[in-house]
């Protein structure tokens, strides 16, 4: 199995970006978790604060990559163009939010993702990661 876990904008900046909410933990941290989780499978982490970088990435995982683990992040409430380029490769891909959407603003509620991804974990921080990568091995590997 190969894994690729995208990262949206501003993921770069955890443990700087508002502590409070997403954790003291920085990216490298969650790297290393993610890494950790991978164990016996292929991955390639991904990060990015550019919608069509993250559109392009996504487009040239086709026939690459058996699953994708996706944080759009802010791009969550607003890209149509991530979701349409996760539909069009058709790869399964599973959500993941460091806090729970649900319980923020209500422009934070709304996920397009959500309208393609087979599974959404949110709320549970940097577990979420591992949550997800762990149903993917179990569904696909």
């Amino acid at each position: 199995m190969k894994l690729l876990v995208i990262n949206g904008p501003n993921l770069n900046m955890l443990g700087l970006r508002e502590p409070e909410l997403y954790g003291k933990n920085d990216y490298a941290a969650l790297c290393e978790l993610i890494k950790k989780a991978c164990e016996g499978i292929e991955y390639e982490i991904y990060q990015s604060n550019h919608e069509g970088d993250i559109v392009d990435k996504i487009q040239q995982s086709y026939g690459k990559v058996d699953a994708i683990v996706i944080n759009p992040a802010a791009y969550t409430h607003t890209s149509v163009a991530i979701l349409d380029a996760l539909k069009a490769v058709s790869i399964p891909t599973v959500e993941v939010h460091l806090t729970d959407i649900s319980q923020r603003e209500e422009f934070r509620k709304h996920s397009f993702v959500s309208l393609y991804a087979e599974k959404t974990i949110a709320g549970h921080g940097f577990d979420g990661y591992r949550e997800a990568i762990e149903y993917l091995k179990e569904k696909y590997n």
